[in-house]
């Protein structure tokens, strides 16, 4: 069974800076894709980045150059690196990943198949 366990999150102030890390169960590179997803309080889940096996990466539209998405293959662990956060930035932040492609688009949480249990990230004003 794949498991994905997240860590790294904590308070930060604005324009602070997190870096979140995903341990997975398995080899990473094995995977199709990985990603993060945040999910605010009474709000979606929300796309925040992905990476797949080619190392291609995709962002979500609100980071706007302000997170990089990187693996680990070494230490089967996926990153997210958050700079200049601001409040706004504030969620549990989840891990996703697929061994296989079923179908959907990166930026859909149907896309993934695995998912861990969530990191909080607040980010105060």
């Amino acid at each position: 069974q794949v498991q994905l366990v997240e860590s790294g999150g904590a308070v930060v102030q604005a324009g602070g800076s997190l870096r979140l890390a995903c341990k997975a169960s398995g080899r990473i590179s094995t995977y199709s894709i990985m990603g993060w997803f945040r999910q605010a309080p009474g709000k979606e889940r929300e796309f925040v980045a992905a990476i797949n096996w080619g190392a291609s990466t995709y962002y979500g539209n609100f980071v706007e150059g302000r997170f990089t998405i990187s693996k680990g293959n070494a230490e089967n662990t996926l990153y997210l690196q958050m700079n200049s956060l601001k409040p706004e930035d504030t969620a549990i932040y989840f891990c996703a990943a697929d061994g296989e492609y079923y179908g959907g688009v990166y930026y859909s949480t149907t896309r993934y198949h695995y998912w861990g249990q969530g990191t909080q990230v607040t980010v105060s004003s």
